[in-house]
């Protein structure tokens, strides 16, 4: 094996030109498709990140009636929903790959919330337990944060985030403040903001409708207030965090079963269910993979035509090398030694060209992404998957010029000038 391989890099070397000439149909069609797989992988990577946001990895489960979020403050609390427990939320809290959990409750209100004479119209008042801002990355970019004596005493105090500051405060210094809440004063504590800042990449109209998110500001107050500006025993949501973006989708609905398994409700459209939006990203995705399938199914077209080529100049060799193939099989060479040795070279020359092929499509690709700001992700398997598939288009291509080789009359082919 290792002869042959041997006397393949010598022939190759031997025949320079033509041996790259042969080559480039295989290189042009990996290339193409390294190029075109990285594209796809980057788009996908970013739509994505764009859904679910870079970094987060955190997935809610809300209490729904039909389609529709439960509306607490149209509805009122439904019968046989029950406030969700310490020993439940521990339960959740060992699902497999969820490294925190968190409850909070959620109202959009569109006039209760206001300093003075400016309202925060259609902002979000946010109660949260002890774990929501770790569960979710926050951090306090000013003041304080929430202590423990906060939800023991039922203190009435307030974090903003940068939007329900800028929109209440207009500027003006907030912490120390005070607001009310359905005329109940709370206290500015604190501005809170994501641990890590994401904006999703806007490249058009309808990227723009997808991924918009709402910006009307919020105000979160620890959860044992709640009472004091809403409902007593009002069912609260649950957020997860998992070690990693592909774990949401499964986290999230083991989530909701074990949530929906505690429901002594009458009303069958009730139920908890989890924010999907690993599947929004895929159902995205998928619209452009039959696009994406033809594009691959056409590069590889240039694949069959480097293997024929790869055949051509295979039977090529096979005719200069006659009179040597003769030689060989008179001092005792197997059709198989033969063959073996026709076949590592066509083998060897098309590994090449995938080699080749890799490197220029990972060079096309950055080109696509520098020209056209498109997102690249390099895929390993496909690089590998390559070199492979090009090996085996050498065998295939090249078994007719091995076997005619291997079946040469040795005294013909001495005889042959």
């Amino acid at each position: 094996m290792f002869e042959n391989i041997r006397l393949s890099f010598k022939g190759i070397w031997s025949h320079k030109m033509r041996s790259f000439l042969t080559m480039l149909g295989i290189i042009i069609g990996i290339a193409a498709i390294i190029a075109i797989v990285s594209t796809i992988q980057g788009t996908n990577e970013q739509i994505k990140e764009n859904l679910i946001g870079s970094g987060d990895n955190t997935v809610e489960v809300a209490l729904y009636q039909g389609d529709w979020t439960y509306e607490m403050g149209y509805e009122g609390v439904p019968a046989g929903v029950p406030v969700i427990s310490d020993e439940v939320l521990n339960q959740i809290k060992d699902i497999d790959n969820v490294d925190n959990a968190s409850l909070y409750l959620s109202r959009q209100d569109y006039g209760g919330v206001y300093h003075l004479n400016t309202t925060l119209s259609g902002g979000y008042v946010i109660g949260v337990d002890e774990n929501y801002f770790d569960t979710c990355n926050f951090i306090i970019q000013k003041g304080r944060g929430f202590t423990a004596k906060d939800y023991k005493e039922f203190h009435k105090v307030a974090l903003l985030d940068k939007e329900s500051a800028d929109a209440l405060f207009q500027g003006e210094e907030a912490l120390g403040k005070t607001i009310e809440i359905r005329k109940e004063p709370y206290v500015v504590v604190g501005i809170v903001a994501k641990s890590r800042e994401f904006e999703p990449v806007i490249n058009s109209i309808e990227d723009y409708y997808t991924y918009s998110q709402d910006s009307a500001g919020k105000v979160y107050v620890p959860d044992t207030t709640w009472p004091i500006i809403y409902q007593f025993d009002e069912p609260q949501n649950l957020v997860i965090k998992v070690a990693s973006t592909d774990d949401m989708t499964n986290a999230g609905k083991e989530g909701a079963n074990i949530l929906n398994g505690y429901l002594n409700t009458s009303d069958d459209t009730i139920k908890y269910k989890a924010e999907d939006l690993l599947e929004q990203a895929r159902q995205i995705q998928e619209l452009g993979e039959s696009t994406n399938s033809m594009l691959i199914w056409i590069a590889g077209i240039s694949l069959i035509v480097g293997g024929i080529g790869v055949m051509n100049i295979m039977l090529v060799s096979v005719t200069e090398r006659t009179q040597e193939i003769g030689l060989k099989k008179a001092i005792g060479a197997r059709k198989s030694n033969i063959l073996g040795q026709f076949l590592t070279e066509a083998a060897v020359l098309t590994s090449m060209g995938g080699v080749l092929g890799v490197v220029s499509g990972i060079v096309l690709a950055e080109i696509i992404s520098r020209v056209s700001e498109m997102p690249v992700a390099i895929s390993v398997p496909a690089a590998i998957g390559s070199v492979v598939f090009s090996m085996l288009i050498g065998i295939v291509f090249g078994m007719l010029p091995s076997y005619k080789a291997a079946n040469l009359n040795p005294i013909e082919a001495l005889r042959r000038e």
